[in-house]
């Protein structure tokens, strides 16, 4: 059992943002977002509604997932680690903001009052708005500054090209030297190579691709062990 230690999470180049300028006037937008009552840049990119005025974004097979964002948050901040204290998940996004999460936050479970809530987070920069202590604020930043402003000394990126590695060890090695894990917040492809410049250490816990939120559910799950709470 490891004695001490807090585990760091950063969902890494997170399919998160709201209607790029580019495609602001595209008609599927404009019929989104007038349905809404909201601006088009008010409103998140999702794939699954803007797939047509998408299709020539750069990295667009990257982009507009906020799903994978809610189901990981939903999964980490429900944990037995978040509920003792003993997690910090993070959010920097594709565009280059960072989200800084409360660990007293309820995500929303409904999708639609998940994305009102980061619409809101985007538009005001804090949530609630005007708060002493916001339970979720933005700022934009470049990876390797969020790591320094965690406290971590280094990043350890997860991806299924480096070298495989039991989900304890890497764990254990985030802890024991106050490493952050990094997993990828996108769908499909590689990490950016300023992405992996960032990382001191780059494992693979499984010989193929998983989705973001299973990996978040296995390394938090891996660390409850090793922390000795479940």
């Amino acid at each position: 059992m490891i004695e001490l230690g807090r585990l760091k999470i950063i969902l890494v180049e997170a399919a998160l943002e709201t209607i790029p300028p580019s495609i602001a006037s595209h008609p599927v937008v404009l019929k989104n977002a007038g349905k809404r009552g909201k601006s088009p840049h008010e409103i998140l990119l999702d794939v699954s509604i803007h797939y047509h005025a998408m299709k020539k974004l750069p990295l667009k097979h990257k982009r507009g997932r906020p799903d994978i964002i809610h189901l990981s948050l939903l999964e980490a901040l429900e944990s037995p680690l978040n509920k003792t204290g003993r997690m910090e998940i993070y959010i920097h996004t594709i565009q280059g903001h960072a989200i800084f999460i409360d660990s007293s936050t309820r995500i929303p479970r409904n999708y639609n009052r998940f994305t009102g809530l980061m619409e809101q987070l985007f538009k005001e920069g804090e949530v609630p708005p005007g708060s002493e202590k916001p339970l979720l604020y933005i700022k934009t930043m470049p990876l390797d500054s969020l790591i320094k402003a965690i406290g971590a000394k280094g990043l350890i990126l997860l991806s299924e090209s480096c070298v495989q590695s039991s989900l304890d060890n890497v764990v254990g090695e985030a802890l024991d030297n106050g490493f952050a894990i990094g997993i990828g917040g996108f769908p499909h492809g590689e990490f950016e190579e300023d992405t992996v410049k960032q990382a001191v250490k780059c494992y693979s816990i499984y010989r193929g691709p998983l989705a973001t939120w299973i990996v978040v559910s296995r390394i938090i799950a891996s660390a409850e062990r090793l922390l000795g709470i479940l």
